[in-house]
């Protein structure tokens, strides 16, 4: 099943129009690249598709096993791939019939990891600028930080993309068709739990609950998902001990650098900042600065970014043992339902600010400058706290508040959190709202902004 990358697809569909093209598509592993790539493909009957991944080895290893595979699609002898053993040579060779190709070369970092990567780049930058005119090239790859950095400018291949890709997961209404039957209320808590990544989401068994799909994909050590999770950070990190801390410190929750430090690097000798820079490059961590507030070290929050993760490591990562020792309904019950509620109403608000965002962006909310969250700290009345969904103005903010709750949201609760918000100090408010996913009762008052489960999907 192909679900949602409309706009990836055509864009890719534009270059396979051309007579030749380089594109690079970069993004977390099991996002879906190759298969978009492959999807993109299908209506180019007319173009021989060779798709070759890259193995951790020498560039002359690789270069062994990519003539090997052009000679089990007939499009290779064996005397030339004795005496042309290059990347160059090939592609040359192949530029050379009267055919149209489409190549895609996957995991090009652990080419980069076998050689020179300076030479690599330089090899494919000869190959895109001299041997491309029959040939659609796709250079992909799962190592984020290493794909970007053929886009620097002191990079051989820079400038040579006529198209590139950074995918990202599928956001929650895409995610949504896989289990398009649910309600709502449930659809929040399966992408809450199981996120956006394509490759999770085909596990999913959308005739059971919610419970059910936990216990059968997390609390399983055989299962495809708890193996995806518990080995994601095993290929593209050298320091997966600290890595792995530094999620489990982090959960469900929000840390300041500050908070992380004192865990991670008591000592103050820089190292968790080299840890958290790859983590924010893969889309793993998010730093959230509030709208208020100057973005830089101090007052950024990190959370985890990767529902998957965020879930295996507020449950999971810490309690392996216990899932020997309990019967799996009871580890469900006594370990992860208690707190699940919370777990999934915090990655409401991600999915509310998304919502707010794209209405921000089609014009649908009138004089917006950003959606961000807002942090406020009163002094005088011995309160703070952060507000999540905040639309600022030129003058003066929209506060949206994102309600996860089973039952539809009351009169009580309304004015409850109209009257804390006017009650801050220095705050302009313009207008305030709800995002209630399960509706509102009937003697709601008049508020300005007023969207539920309905609305979001």
């Amino acid at each position: 099943m192909f679900i949602g990358r409309k706009s990836e697809l055509e864009l890719i569909k534009n270059e396979l129009n051309k007579q030749s093209s380089a594109i690079l598509v970069y993004g977390k592993r099991k996002v879906g690249k190759t298969t978009l790539i492959r999807k993109a493909c299908e209506d180019f009957t007319d173009k021989t598709i060779i798709y070759f991944e890259c193995i951790k080895s020498t560039l002359e290893d690789n270069v062994e096993l990519f003539t090997l595979k052009l000679k089990s699609l007939g499009l290779l002898d064996k005397a030339l791939s004795l005496e042309n053993k290059t990347f160059i040579g090939v592609f040359e060779y192949l530029n050379s019939l009267n055919k149209h190709f489409v190549v895609i070369i996957d995991e090009y970092s652990y080419l980069k990891e076998g050689d020179n990567g300076k030479v690599v780049d330089s090899t494919f930058q000869s190959i895109v600028d001299n041997n491309l005119s029959n040939i659609n090239l796709f250079l992909s790859g799962s190592h984020i930080g290493v794909m970007k950095s053929l886009l620097e400018e002191n990079n051989a291949l820079f400038g040579r993309f006529t198209l590139v890709i950074n995918l990202k997961e599928l956001n929650y209404l895409e995610a949504s068709e896989f289990y398009s039957k649910k309600t709502p209320y449930e659809k929040v808590g399966f992408y809450a739990v199981f996120g956006g990544s394509p490759y999770v989401l085909s596990f999913i068994d959308p005739d059971k609950s919610l419970k059910e799909n936990i216990i059968n994909l997390y609390l399983d050590f055989k299962s495809h998902v708890f193996i995806y999770a518990d080995n994601f950070l095993l290929s593209d990190y050298s320091n997966e001990y600290q890595v792995n801390r530094l999620l489990n410190v982090i959960g469900n929750s929000k840390k300041t650098y500050s908070d992380l430090e004192t865990f991670i690097d008591p000592k103050k000798t820089g190292n968790l900042s080299k840890i958290i820079k790859p983590l924010l490059q893969m889309d793993l961590l998010n730093k959230r600065v509030p709208i208020n507030k100057k973005p830089n070290e101090k007052n950024g929050r990190y959370e985890i970014n990767d529902n998957v993760l965020r879930f295996f490591y507020t449950y999971i990562a810490k309690n392996k043992s216990n899932m020997l020792d309990m019967n799996l309904d009871a580890f469900y019950d006594e370990l992860i339902e208690p707190s699940l509620k919370t777990f999934i109403s915090y990655r409401f608000e991600s999915i509310g600010h998304n919502f707010i965002s794209n209405k921000v962006r089609n014009g649908e909310i009138k004089d917006a400058i950003m959606v961000g969250s807002y942090y406020y700290d009163d002094p005088i009345a011995k309160t703070n706290g952060e507000f999540d969904i905040v639309i600022k103005k030129k003058n003066c903010f929209d506060v949206i508040d994102a309600k996860y709750l089973k039952n539809k949201l009351s009169k009580d609760i309304v004015f409850k959190e109209i009257s804390q918000i006017k009650e801050i100090k220095d705050f302009k408010v313009d207008k305030i709202g709800f995002i209630s996913i399960n509706g509102y009762e009937d003697d709601i008052p008049s508020i300005d902004y007023k969207f539920e489960g309905k609305d979001l999907y």
